[in-house]
């Protein structure tokens, strides 16, 4: 099978996650039953989805120049993910907590603006590029490989930056991806959790977890993750929503994005 060249444009943040067994009422004090801190976001959990499915993946991001944005770059490689960096000047690295409660359910909190990869970016010969959030040269520079897929975060961009769109997607759980039907896209895929969801208006099932569902931190980015690189190697549309729906199921079931993210082959 040909290999698929894969790319994201995107923004990551510093994220410190702890699990608590509900979420406190106004004054209670709660103890935490676990902490840990990863680079999060969607750029960073399409970009790991990608490397892999596809073997490898570039990620075009921002970061400032602190110890939260290169701990950020040294865990990505880490992940398998080539980091591509802006310093954009006199900038923090966006930082996030988010709580874990004793359903899975995720609760976030952030502090910082997001860092926003800005201009014009070599991205001639992928094959896939991921637009998760961008300026809108950028977005131009990104239509430049031979699919292109977004969400449904930054619809001004997608507007001013006025491109064709191969896959856009987007949640009908958040009220910040409700869409209207303006944008040049081929194929539009709404998710609704475990109630599956719709692409181009027809419905599609969602996949049950092989576990107890642990985490739902970067399901919904890990689906889009999989659905873009099926579609993008050619794949027909009922395959790369199954393989989308497994992919979005197996983050469920792992702590944090990134323990049970599915592999090529799985």
């Amino acid at each position: 099978m040909r290999r698929v060249r894969t790319a994201v444009v995107g923004h990551v943040e510093w994220v410190e996650f702890v699990r608590l067994p509900h979420w406190p009422a106004a004054g209670e004090i709660i103890h935490a039953t676990d902490l840990w801190s990863e680079p999060a976001g969607g750029g960073a959990v399409v970009a790991r989805q990608l490397a892999l499915l596809a073997g490898r993946c570039e990620l075009f991001t921002a970061f400032g120049e602190d110890d939260a944005g290169r701990s950020a770059v040294r865990r990505l490689a880490e992940l398998g993910v080539d980091v591509h960096v802006q310093h954009p000047w006199r900038s923090t690295t966006r930082r996030a907590w988010t709580q874990i409660d004793d359903r899975g359910e995720r609760t976030i909190i952030v502090l910082g603006d997001k860092l926003l990869p800005r201009g014009s970016l070599p991205l001639e010969d992928y094959d896939l590029v991921f637009f998760i959030s961008g300026d809108a040269a950028a977005l131009r520079a990104a239509r430049r490989a031979r699919y292109l897929a977004a969400t449904l975060r930054e619809q001004g961009t997608l507007h001013e930056a006025g491109v064709p769109i191969d896959l856009l997607i987007g949640s009908a759980n958040d009220p910040g991806e409700q869409y209207d039907g303006s944008l040049d896209a081929g194929l539009v895929v709404i998710t609704d959790g475990p109630n599956g969801g719709t692409a181009n208006g027809e419905p599609f099932a969602a996949v049950e977890p092989r576990g107890p569902v642990v985490d739902t931190y970067g399901a919904g980015d890990s689906f889009a993750a999989a659905l873009a690189f099926a579609l993008a190697r050619g794949d027909a549309l009922a395959h790369a929503l199954d393989l989308a729906a497994r992919a979005g199921a197996a983050v469920l079931t792992g702590r944090g994005p990134y323990t049970s993210q599915l592999a090529f082959g799985q």
